[in-house]
């Protein structure tokens, strides 16, 4: 039986996310059917898509990337006043630039990697890179998700190959900080359990995350509690400073000392089948279904 608002959600886009986005949509529509009526809006353009002028219900986005994740999307339904799960658009355009994510989590004392941003064009010389951060490096799009871009130079000739793979725009060059991946999810405000991420290549790029096999994850990650608390707190405040709304997922490392370092925040993280933001919830005794119902649930509420 369905009940409850109409529920439209926002699948393809325009980034380089676009099929992770369609995966995520499917999964998303099917865990709904039963509960509310579904409207699949495809998304092929930056603008407002036509089935949603005089929409009366509630937008489900799961586009990623550009015009998904950075605010241009929210903030055109914020100008139409169409009520939609997430975090609004200002939110979204800090999260997105991974840059000034960085120093606003710093400035409450959660602790990141030290790096640098620069225009892809105008990239430092290797002998740069390692003078400020050492041998060990990560270069990435700064506005980017997924891991599109990503890289792990490690001389002169890795360097330029990087540089040559990133996107136009900024680009982000970071200390590599040995260790584990984790990653926890955030609710409504609240912490949900911490993921493990222990890609069989070492490296957790675009592959690794989107080819069954190619990663282990653990739910819940084996840590003590100390540390688990650590990484629960910092994704807390973290959610709380960017101004983060309904849920987000938090990345971050665990150095061999295990001090936790915040690598970035996804304010709309992927719903397919190897996903960590509802494998990070399920630890939490969240099922699938359980978890998107609720999302839709404080939308509803919030503008009811």
């Amino acid at each position: 039986m369905r009940e409850g608002p109409p529920v439209a959600i926002l699948q393809g886009g325009v980034s380089g996310e676009r099929e992770i986005s369609l995966r995520s949509a499917e999964a998303v529509r099917n865990a709904l059917a039963d509960r509310f009526l579904l409207q699949m809006v495809t998304v092929n353009k930056a603008a407002l898509p036509t089935e949603l002028k005089g929409f009366r219900g509630i937008v489900f986005s799961v586009l990623h990337g550009t015009f998904g994740e950075d605010g241009g999307m929210q903030e055109l339904l914020q100008q139409a006043k169409i009520p939609f799960v997430g975090s609004e658009a200002e939110a979204s355009r800090m999260c997105m630039n991974k840059t000034s994510t960085k120093e606003r989590v710093a400035g409450v004392g959660v602790p990141v990697a030290p790096g640098w941003c620069f225009p892809s064009d105008q990239s430092p010389s290797w002998e740069e890179v390692v003078g400020k951060l050492g041998p060990k490096v990560v270069l990435k799009p700064n506005t980017e998700g997924s891991s599109l871009g990503l890289s792990f130079p490690t001389d002169p000739e890795t360097w330029h190959e990087g540089l040559a793979g990133l996107p136009a725009g900024e680009a982000l060059v970071e200390r590599f900080i040995p260790g584990r991946e984790l990653s926890v999810g955030v609710l409504e405000g609240k912490a949900l359990g911490v993921v493990e991420i222990v890609p069989a290549s070492g490296q957790y790029d675009y592959e690794s995350k989107y080819t069954l096999g190619k990663t282990e994850y653990r739910a819940p990650a084996p840590l003590t509690e100390e540390v688990a608390a650590s990484v629960r707190k910092w994704a807390e405040q973290s959610f709380r400073e960017l101004g983060c709304r309904d849920y987000a997922r938090v990345d971050f490392r665990l150095s061999p000392q295990e001090e936790t370092v915040f690598l970035e925040i996804n304010t709309l993280p992927g719903f397919t089948e190897l996903s960590l933001f509802p494998r990070s919830a399920q630890v939490c005794g969240w099922t699938f279904t359980d978890l998107l119902e609720r999302l839709v649930e404080a939308c509803w509420e919030r503008t009811s």
